[in-house]
């Protein structure tokens, strides 16, 4: 049995994920178990989920609705944590013994770092884990002897592809494929009016409003390109990326034959978060079968860096290295909250982190307050220059 704490129980990623504990436990299979839960701050669905999976402990990041939960749940035998020191708590508890971040933004590489100390087996679908922190967390995750499981579906897709592989130098390339987002397609003009509503109409994947804004600039893509770096241990240089309009694709490996070896299903996230969750082991899944006569075509084209700069931002970021790439994920949160907010447009998302890739100084990432002090630095930057 794996005993799961679940980071972020309440947004896109956690109730999947709990859709999937579910789905195994109605075979009559025992071999998950929700040990703790975690959320920002709606209690209101934490609460359904503590009552439905009897968790030993749960946290809640926002201090006030940690209090109302307490009120809630006090007939409940279930301790409630709160804060950073809650989640981090939660993520090195004595009873899990594997922990899936699915939290948003940056306040997701403290646990991430609090699970790999304390020894648990960690299933990461929290990108800025790796952005920010890359070279922190897998120095982490080497000196305790942790195999960080992707859920991310591109990098799912390329851990499954990598199973067969014999040796690390027969690895020549990977490729991520993007969707492409809503905006396919448009140059630079037809986005000068687009609005948040606008953006937020992802094409293929049902996702939470911060990941699908960053999908829209292909920002995304350009988080998961940092991602895979760190992940895969790859030089950026073999790295590529595509555009797959239809999602069925969710990445690709080539080795040094030029074999290419790709991992297809339809687009839904419970299959990585099943396979990360259940890993090294497979099981009957809720998602339908992929037919691919249904789909008759599927389409490939190369990204459009001069529209969607925030891509090829990414990319410099990670050459610069240090500190860099933690600025430049900092800009992106700071700039997709003040869109959503409509305070910017569309267009000044990609400015700011353009400008944060290219002007900001590459100090050495050597300990999580390096991190941080970058990240703060970054969205105070935005805000002062870009919010009107």
């Amino acid at each position: 049995m794996k005993k799961l704490a679940l980071l972020g129980s309440t947004g896109s990623i956690g109730t999947q994920a709990l859709d999937v504990v579910r789905c195994i436990q109605k075979e009559g299979d025992d071999s998950v178990e929700v040990t703790a839960l975690a959320a920002h701050s709606n209690i209101r669905l934490l609460e359904a989920q503590i009552r439905e999976f009897k968790p030993q402990a749960v946290a809640v990041f926002d201090l006030q609705a940690a209090q109302q939960l307490r009120a809630a749940v006090r007939d409940l035998d279930v301790q409630v944590y709160s804060g950073m020191e809650g989640l981090c708590a939660l993520a090195a508890l004595e009873g899990a013994d594997i922990v899936l971040n699915s939290v948003v933004g940056m306040v997701g590489l403290e646990p991430t770092l609090a699970a790999l100390r304390a020894k648990k087996q960690l299933a990461l679908a929290n990108k800025e884990t790796l952005v920010a922190g890359g070279a922190l967390v897998m120095e982490a995750a080497r000196e305790n002897g942790i195999e960080i499981l992707p859920v991310d579906s591109e990098h799912s897709a390329i851990f499954q592809c990598l199973q067969g592989m014999h040796t690390k130098k027969d690895l020549n390339r990977i490729i991520l494929t993007a969707s492409g987002g809503p905006f396919f397609g448009r140059d630079r003009a037809a986005l000068r009016d687009v609005h948040p509503a606008d953006a937020l109409k992802h094409p293929n994947w049902d996702m939470g409003a911060k990941v699908t804004i960053d999908s829209s600039t292909l920002m995304n893509k350009g988080l998961e390109f940092i991602e895979a770096k760190w992940l895969f241990d790859m030089a950026p240089e073999d790295i590529d990326v595509v555009v797959h309009r239809e999602s069925i694709v969710h990445s690709l490996i080539e080795y040094r034959d030029h074999s290419v070896i790709a991992q297809l299903g339809v687009p839904d996230m419970r299959i990585p978060i099943q396979y990360a969750l259940t890993y090294p082991r497979r099981y009957a899944s809720p998602v339908r079968q992929l037919d691919l006569a249904d789909w008759q075509k599927l389409t490939f084209f190369r990204p459009d860096e001069e529209t969607f700069t925030c891509f090829g931002a990414c990319k410099r970021a990670i050459q610069r290295g240090g500190t860099v790439p933690a600025a430049v994920n900092g800009a992106n949160e700071a700039a997709v909250s003040l869109f959503l907010k409509e305070k910017i447009s569309w267009l000044e998302i990609g400015e700011a982190v353009c400008a944060v890739a290219d002007a900001f100084p590459a100090q050495p990432a050597t300990c999580v307050a390096d991190v941080l002090e970058a990240d703060r630095a970054a969205r105070a930057y935005v805000t002062e220059k870009f919010c009107r």
